[in-house]
């Protein structure tokens, strides 16, 4: 009521959507739900379940298979603990195997459980086994049985290869718990559903048939998701039955405050100018960026505001590479309320016990429907009020939203997509399997029976991977196949963050190996808990980086340039339009240097140079390059922006400059001005500025005449429409693959080496070495031309959106008529 009777709040509020009050539907413990239980639940006022969880434990207590999708905070954790501890507590030598995505969401679960555990006074062990264990604890772990907490890695390199130390446990297991199943999408789900396909192998040799229930947050295809997981038929609750208040979702777009060159109000003054409103009314609020530089910029603005005498904040940050120990304290300190705000990344989006917060910011669109729907999720208490805002940035994609929130309201999450039986994959998880147990004639893995593996084994075998004896295939090759397979893309390697405290090392977080250059480069200003240190020193080798506290009224930017070279050319072929190609190639990101932003006001401040090594990623790729003959075509159909743009009030004395410092002469033809002014060229665009003052300095201008300036504006148009084309193919085509995005990088390049200087788009495996995407586009190519294609000329918007070609272009418009000339030329 206080936000709407705000007229300067509401004049920039597009939605305001209610999510109405859904009243709780109950039912009765299950009969076959063990006494006992009965008990601690009703003494910890639970006197009956949600529909949902009823049929959940229904569903497992028959023997089925179960996934229950409901919203966050609904009970799932019931769903699959009372029917886990009704089994334990009847049957001393059952077991059962949690995974869940993260360390943090195992250890939460633990403390959970092991409450449960301790008010019903029986004897069932429950611990974590992952990276962290001690190696007292695993082997305790290993010999106590009861529930073994895990996460998919370290089952997939610490428990499955050595489980003949396992194999009580393994005899008794009747459970296989997978949380947040969601997560396993893409190139890490195909890995997990192979990882599965091992587990259950090894069940059966032990004499186990083990249950499987899985929960998850809203997608798109959560039955096939599971199915595809487990290889076997899955009953479905998604009839949340739990209580919920009404939810307000708001979306606001921050005010413009420069008409005349479109720039908007800061994304995190507004964000925090909205904070500090509902902090004022005591309201909890935890607050989603969509970065950590965002999170700790946030922090910064806001944490002396909210300190106590004693300088403890009632606002603090969390996000990955904290200590454990400091994740847990603001974990506390949410459970507890003395934390009254939070600034997260969506290292809080899963399933972490933080309490319930009352309302829930997105600085920025996280990316997806699916995401943004988690992150609302965490705010709503029982049946009170909730309350959820959108703040959308300057970003084109966000302003897209801003402009048509219907797109968001109005559309369902996104589809989770795998491909276990990708051939390299399923090639390294066989090596796996054939380690922890000979393959022999008949067997099958998984869905696949031995008609489909046998081809693979005789190739291991080929290869001196195996050897066959009888009808047996064994291991027989010295290295330890799961040590050199990684579940996920990026690099396990950590790099440890310390400062100096009185003269003594202290470490106050870490930095995933792949991100240091950029985050953690010499020179860098790293915020870490609101505070600001300098990187003094980096060192890639020994995975460690040095920092001093610091107090700077500047933040740094890295700036960043990628190169592809050609390692091995596999395939070439004309294509209408283009030459298609794949191959293995190197992809070199390296920061370069680094730009200097003066808090607040995102002033540049001046560069600095960073000598930092490449980054490199031997991967394969598939490019289609534009022929010499449709960029001429392009060309002549004038395919550039002819709108008038307004350059400033300082622009008729900068052109004038300009002209005058070049001679009035073209700088490319050498033309002289001939009674009439030549035109003058921005070299880099003029909306990548934040002021015309910036955009106009002389090194940014070059005199052209107006033959030449047509041409560059013809360039930087089918620049635009290439990286339109670039955009649609990337969103594309994981459809054509059953993988996510993120399993494939794109790199647009108007000039690639990879064609003799020709524009081309390259799509590459994301993950070193690739895993066979690129040779399967490559196939694919006219049904992928003429896919792209439809999806674009269906679209609705008039010069590109998230749905077609991405809302801007490199002047600052989509591109759409542009890319859409480019695919209707190449199909």
């Amino acid at each position: 009521l206080q936000l709407r009777a705000d007229r300067s709040f509401m004049r920039d509020v597009v939605a305001w959507e209610r999510v109405p009050v859904r009243p709780g539907r109950y039912a009765p413990y299950p009969s076959a739900l063990d006494p006992r239980l009965k008990d601690v639940l009703r003494a910890r006022g639970i006197v009956q379940l949600y529909t949902h969880q009823a049929a959940t434990i229904d569903g497992v207590l028959r023997g089925e298979h179960v996934c229950v999708v409901t919203s966050t905070a609904s009970g799932k954790t019931l769903c699959y603990n009372l029917p886990v501890l009704n089994t334990l507590l009847r049957e001393p030598k059952a077991t059962a195997l949690y995974l869940f995505p993260t360390k943090a969401l195992a250890n939460d679960q633990l403390t959970a459980l092991s409450e449960l555990i301790r008010d019903l006074k029986h004897p069932i062990a429950v611990q974590t086994y992952d990276g962290d264990t001690s190696r007292e604890k695993r082997k305790a772990a290993r010999q106590a049985g009861g529930i073994v907490i895990t996460n998919p890695d370290m089952l997939h390199t610490g428990i499955l290869p050595h489980h003949t130390r396992w194999e009580q446990f393994l005899r008794g297991l009747r459970f296989i718990v997978i949380d947040e199943m969601h997560t396993y999408r893409g190139v890490f789900g195909s890995h997990v559903a192979n990882t599965l396909r091992r587990l259950k192998r090894l069940a059966r040799f032990y004499g186990a048939n083990p249950q499987i229930i899985l929960t998850s947050a809203t997608i798109g295809n959560p039955q096939a998701l599971a199915e595809q997981l487990i290889e076997a038929p899955v009953t479905l609750i998604d009839e949340d039955g739990s209580a919920r208040g009404q939810k307000h979702f708001l979306v606001y777009n921050p005010p413009i405050v420069d008409a005349a060159l479109g720039i908007r109000a800061s994304l995190t003054q507004e964000t925090l100018r909205l904070l500090e409103d509902l902090l004022t009314y005591q309201i909890q609020t935890i607050v989603f960026g969509r970065t950590r530089r965002t999170v700790e910029i946030m922090l910064r603005s806001t944490k002396p505001a909210f300190s106590d005498l004693a300088g403890q904040s009632a606002v603090q940050a969390y996000r990955s590479g904290y200590l454990p120990r400091q994740r847990r304290e603001i974990e506390r300190g949410l459970r507890d309320g003395s934390i009254r705000a939070v600034m997260a990344t969506s290292a809080l989006e899963l399933g972490i016990d933080i309490g319930q917060m009352e309302a829930a910011i997105l600085a920025g669109y996280p990316g997806t429907i699916a995401s943004a729907w988690q992150q609302a999720g965490r705010a709503g208490r029982g049946q009170d009020d909730s309350l959820a805002v959108l703040v959308t940035s300057a970003s084109p994609l966000d302003q897209f939203l801003a402009r048509h929130p219907e797109y968001f309201f109005g559309r369902s999450p996104e589809q989770a997509l795998i491909n276990p039986d990708h051939l390299l994959i399923l090639l390294g998880h066989l090596q796996c399997a054939a380690f922890e147990l000979p393959f022999e004639d008949g067997d099958s893995f998984g869905g696949l029976g031995w008609r489909e593996i046998s081809e693979f084994l005789e190739y291991l075998q080929e290869n001196g991977s195996l050897h066959k004896s009888g009808e047996k295939y064994f291991w027989m090759a010295e290295e330890f196949p799961a040590a050199g397979i990684s579940l996920r893309s990026a690099s396990p390697n950590n790099i440890v963050l310390q400062t100096n405290d009185q003269g003594q090392p202290v470490t106050i977080g870490v930095v995933d190996h792949a991100s240091a250059p950029w985050m953690v480069h010499p020179e860098a200003v790293y915020l870490h808990q609101g505070e600001t240190f300098l990187v003094e020193s980096l060192d890639l080798e020994e995975n460690l980086a040095h920092l001093r506290r610091v107090e700077v009224d500047f933040y740094t930017r890295p700036q960043r340039e990628t190169e592809i070279q050609l390692l091995e050319l596999a395939e070439e072929q004309p294509a209408p339009g283009v030459t298609k190609s794949h191959g293995e190639i190197l992809v070199t990101t390296q920061v370069v240097g680094y730009r200097k932003v003066r808090w607040g006001t995102n002033e540049n401040l001046g560069y600095g140079e960073v000598s930092l090594p490449p980054m490199q990623l031997q991967t394969t790729g598939y490019w289609l390059a534009l022929t010499d003959e449709i960029v001429a075509t392009l060309q002549l159909e004038g395919l550039w922006n002819s709108a008038p743009n307004y350059y400033g009030a300082s622009w008729p004395a900068a052109r004038d400059a300009a002209r005058a410092r070049d001679g009035f002469r073209c700088q490319f033809c050498g033309l002289p001005e001939n009674g009439r002014a030549h035109h003058v060229h921005h070299l880099k665009p003029f909306r990548a500025f934040a002021s015309s003052e910036t955009a106009n300095r002389l090194e940014n201008l070059v005199t052209l005449c107006p033959t030449c300036h047509l041409r560059a504006e013809s360039a930087v148009r089918v620049r635009s429409g290439l990286a339109g084309l670039g955009y649609a193919l990337e969103n594309i085509a994981p459809l054509f693959l059953m993988c996510d995005s993120g399993d494939l990088g794109v790199h647009v390049d108007p000039k690639s080496p990879l064609a003799d200087g020709r524009p081309t788009v390259v799509i590459y495996d994301s993950i070193p070495a690739g895993i066979g995407f690129s040779a399967r586009l490559f196939e694919l190519h006219a049904d992928l031309m003429l896919h792209t294609r439809e999806v674009v000329s269906a679209c609705e918007c008039s010069d590109g959106c998230p749905s077609c070609v991405g809302p801007g272009g490199e002047e600052g418009s989509g591109g759409k008529r542009e890319a859409l000339a480019i695919l209707t030329k190449l199909s």
